[in-house]
């Protein structure tokens, strides 16, 4: 089976092909990916190759202006003379709302119910669903499925998942959800990969763009940083993470015009680092500045990797104990000064990095912790998409 799978985010659309069940034990094996970033601009980016890394993008004509125009530049790519067909398609949809559980084929019945869920999740779910709509319009004789980054932490206990809030508002599905599932699952399942034996009591920080910190216990989620929406947790790159909730009313009552929107799109676009560094989402950029001793980007960094250590530290004594650290994400994989200083200031429960292992240039899962280490710290990729296809696979057949 060849599955397409979909993974969109604000103004972009990741696309990529894989055989389920060709691989050892079934595990899928990538055919070739893509990008096509900048939609809705007028000069969008495209990116395309096979798994050895031959360009594919030849031949194909570039719109994006539209989603429409987008899905129609993907459809176009993956439809070329010589590639497999399309016998399934996977999306990654960071929330499912209250009334979705579990990864799901998707009907009118549930892009209904992802509709109504867009509130929860207003910088990803809507283009989401504009994708799945489009793609299901050209690709019709196909299954179609979604794959929630919520599910994997479906095994929170409700004190984990429960806000103090009234009764009423729990009641209409206002709890903590959790995010990034997709990349917590596929480290779990690298791991297992790798028969390695799995680490009983974990924290997985995945760090990029957005970020989040999640404790695992028998590589089971038990607690998480995000909550309602991916806006809370740890500082990111345009999201405050956890706020004092008078604060946001304060917000609110500073704003003009359509207050709860105007404050929807400053804690979604233009807080987090953007808002502390004064400069664009790219922590590179951000730690070069720092590094030439720009005040602005010295504390954005500063307030960040505390945010993480303060996660990581909470769940570390949450748990009683840690056997390991997993680093993922853009962020968490490839910035060695952010896994350095983060776990700097752990040593007190007993997590020591390896300078040279940290600072190695590597892919693949790898330790990165010392030998005198208590807790193993690991870099591990987040294959969300490769996950994706996993589970596709299962409910396809």
């Amino acid at each position: 089976m060849h599955v397409l799978v979909i993974n969109s985010g604000s103004s972009s659309i990741k696309f990529s092909m894989f055989e389920v069940g060709g691989g050892q034990a079934g595990s899928p094996v990538a055919i070739y990916d893509g990008e096509l970033g900048g939609v809705g601009t007028p000069k969008p980016g495209f990116k395309f190759a096979d798994a050895s890394g031959k360009d594919l993008s030849g031949g194909v004509t570039v719109h994006a202006g539209t989603i429409e125009e987008a899905i129609q530049t993907v459809e176009q790519a993956v439809g070329a003379s010589g590639l497999p067909k399309v016998d399934a398609v996977g999306y990654r949809v960071v929330h499912p709302g209250a009334k979705l559980r579990g990864h799901q084929r998707i009907t009118a019945e549930v892009l209904l119910a992802l509709r109504d869920a867009e509130s929860f999740a207003p910088l990803h779910d809507p283009v989401a669903v504009k994708i799945i709509e489009e793609m299901m319009k050209r690709l019709p004789d196909v299954p179609h499925f979604a794959c929630f980054d919520t599910v994997f932490h479906e095994t929170m206990p409700e004190a984990a998942k429960t806000y103090a809030i009234p009764l009423e508002y729990r009641e209409q599905g206002v709890r903590r959800y959790g995010f990034h599932g997709l990349s917590c699952e596929s480290i779990i399942a690298q791991i297992r990969e790798a028969e390695m034996p799995l680490p009983r009591r974990m924290v997985i920080a995945h760090l990029g763009s957005g970020c989040s910190v999640t404790a695992l216990i028998d590589g089971k989620s038990v607690d998480t940083t995000m909550g309602l929406t991916p806006t809370g947790g740890v500082v990111m790159g345009t999201r405050p993470g956890d706020l004092d909730p008078g604060l946001l009313i304060y917000l609110m009552r500073q704003q003009k015009g359509d207050q709860a929107k105007e404050l929807e799109a400053m804690v979604n676009r233009k807080a987090g680092m953007v808002a502390l560094s004064g400069m664009a989402n790219d922590m590179r950029a951000v730690r070069e500045a720092a590094a030439n001793g720009d005040a602005k980007s010295l504390l954005a960094v500063e307030v960040f990797v505390r945010s993480v250590r303060k996660a990581i530290g909470g769940f570390a004594f949450l748990m009683g104990e840690l056997d390991a650290v997993v680093f993922a994400g853009g962020i968490g994989e490839h910035d060695t000064s952010t896994r350095l200083e983060v776990m700097s200031g752990l040593e007190g429960v007993g997590i020591l990095l390896d300078a040279a292992a940290n600072t190695a240039k590597g892919d693949g899962l790898r330790r990165v912790s010392g030998s005198g280490s208590a807790t193993s710290v690991y870099v591990v990729p987040a294959k969300e998409d490769w996950m994706i296809a996993c589970h596709v696979g299962e409910m396809a057949g």
